[in-house]
């Protein structure tokens, strides 16, 4: 292969991201990895406005891991403005795709997940094999199945401040935005069915790459009979379709469809979004990169007689170790994270090198928000670091805050003017959160240092919005976090002298200054120099605190309570 055959294939495989990050040289070395994308683009020489896309088959609950073509085509979007290009950034919703199968999963508009018994499941088993626009709303609050998760969609990416133009398939096929690529791909049938058989087997020389929907019963179909370019129709017989390992019944109708009335197989239906779009860049998983893409781009070239845009697979990543599944209920919305999480955190987390599988772990969240708040004070010169990454912290801060707003102010603020935020850290924010008092939480937070007596008030209420957020974590996870604390009165209680006894010397060496580790283990030693039970005197700290007979870690959580509390506690002074 030439030198210039070589530097094609790397610039339509969807893998040299990963292979330049491992092979670059030092000069041509870049800290974020959507500059080496935006590159690429760039070499394009494309028109204005550049065109990012990522796209989604709205067949079910929307979830976290959806969100991974929005966010990633987001940074590098967000690259090639600060580049003075003009960029739209789209999103497909691939709504005239045929419903193939009842989900076991649901989600209202809320993002509450509810089983499909709670919703009308007959109008979905009525419009098996029917485009998800043509099916009604199982929740009846949108006009169609496919507008209803399409809406979560958009609502996911507003609330991470990221302007998408969400587009329906089903709208360019009605709008005719879809028929000179309809009538192109029909006219070159063969053409077209030549260069799919080097992908499918099923491809024979009666294929029609068209489906119809079908006017007697609604369903999409796979059998064409006849085309008529100058009219502009194909004839059809309404079929069966095969769904995975079952069978949707077709009526058997015959009849003709027009362009507008059917819809292109996904194959073909990529590159044709490509090309009525005008797409310069897509990322996408790993499925796609050994399937669709490698016929995407042979039909884009081959039959479309057009450029792919530049290609970028992403590793998926997993939810607390398991595969994203609406069917086994493992899914998270955006939503359900914004609960737990500030919206920076999350944008943060999508910024992560996109070749590299991560897990995105509910349990551990507290990882996330200390690993995130290590990036910040990176920027802003806080903590000790190394080279890459301050680089990577210098290069990505203002792209990841750009356009959040405060708690407090409700806008948005200058990198200079956040230098001065407050981030309490994640589990003392949980431990906070044991208390519904909002001055009270104020009040720990200030008199164990976490907030400065000069704090500006956008950065006190930023700083304590945390707490509710960590108190969600806790309730959600049900963790060691996932209790009341008792602070108003003390519980009602009723210790034997070595009890009391053994209570005060815990006190005492909380008091000289200890961590909740060396905390834990004299609680086990306190109890043994007084013949206590030690499961006893857990239990007597457990009523102490929490008015409850078992609770968190004892010594790890006192060790995170302001220290004048736990040990007035102890003591039974308040």
């Amino acid at each position: 292969m030439s030198t210039e055959e070589t530097r094609e294939a790397d610039a339509s495989s969807p893998y040299t991201l990963q292979r330049e990050t491992e092979e670059t040289a030092d000069d041509d070395y870049h800290a974020f990895w959507a500059d080496e994308v935006a590159d690429r683009v760039e070499a394009r020489d494309p028109e204005e406005p550049v065109v990012i896309k990522g796209g989604i088959s709205p067949s079910g609950v929307p979830h976290l891991g959806n969100m991974n073509e929005i966010m990633r085509g987001y940074y590098v979007a967000a690259v090639l403005r600060e580049r003075g290009h003009e960029v739209r950034q789209v999103f497909t919703a691939d709504d005239r795709d045929p419903l193939r199968k009842l989900p076991r999963t649901l989600c209202d508009l809320e993002g509450n997940l509810v089983d499909l018994g709670a919703v009308n499941a007959g109008a979905l088993g009525r419009n098996l094999g029917s485009p998800y626009t043509d099916i009604p709303d199982p929740f009846g609050c949108c006009d169609s199945y496919g507008e209803h998760f399409s809406t979560i969609i958009q609502r996911s990416a507003d609330a991470l401040e990221v302007p998408i133009d969400l587009v329906s398939t089903t709208e360019l096929y009605e709008s005719g935005e879809f028929d000179p690529v309809v009538e192109h791909v029909l006219e070159n049938r063969d053409q077209a069915a030549a260069v799919l058989s080097n992908y499918q087997d099923k491809v024979d020389g009666e294929y029609v790459p068209f489906n119809p929907i079908c006017a007697e019963c609604g369903k999409v179909t796979e059998t064409v009979t006849g085309v008529d370019l100058e009219a502009g129709t194909v004839e059809y017989t309404c079929t069966d379709m095969e769904a995975g390992d079952r069978t949707i019944s077709g009526c058997g109708h015959e009849g003709a469809a027009t362009f507008r009335e059917g819809k292109m197989p996904w194959r073909f239906e990529w590159p044709g979004q490509w090309q009525v779009l005008g797409v310069d860049f897509e990322p996408f998983g790993k499925d796609h990169a050994e399937g669709s893409w490698p016929s995407g781009e042979d039909i884009a070239r081959n039959v479309l007689g057009i450029d792919p845009p530049v290609p970028m697979v992403y590793e998926w990543f997993t939810l607390d170790g398991e595969p994203f599944s609406s069917s086994q209920g493992n899914v998270i919305l955006v939503s359900d994270v914004l609960e737990v999480l500030e919206p920076e955190v999350l944008r943060y987390f999508f910024a992560k090198d996109p070749a590299k599988a991560r897990d995105f772990s509910i349990e551990r969240l507290d990882l996330l928000v200390d690993e995130f708040d290590r990036f910040e004070a990176t920027y802003f010169g806080e903590v000790d670091a190394s080279e890459d990454e301050r680089a990577f912290a210098d290069r990505v801060y203002p792209l990841v805050m750009d356009g959040v707003s405060t708690a407090g102010e409700g806008s948005e603020l200058s990198l200079e003017e956040r230098a001065e935020r407050i981030r309490l850290p994640y589990t003392f924010a949980a431990v906070l959160g044991m208390t519904d008092d909002p001055e009270l939480r104020e009040e720990i937070a200030r008199r164990e240092g976490h907030i400065p007596d000069d704090a500006p008030d956008w950065a006190v209420e930023d700083a304590l919005a945390r707490v509710e957020r960590a108190r969600n974590w806790a309730r959600r996870t049900e963790n060691e976090f996932d209790y009341e604390l008792k602070r108003e009165t003390i519980p009602d209680h009723e210790f034997d002298a070595a009890t009391e006894v053994a209570l005060e010397d815990l006190a005492d060496f909380i008091e000289e200054g200890h961590d909740g580790e060396a905390i834990q283990g004299e609680i086990y030693e306190a109890a043994r120099r007084h013949d206590v039970d030690v499961g006893d005197f857990f239990g007597a700290g457990y009523r102490l605190f929490f008015d409850e007979s078992q609770g968190p870690k004892l010594g790890p959580f006192l060790g995170k309570v302001d220290q004048t509390f736990v040990v007035d506690r102890l003591r039974r002074e308040r």
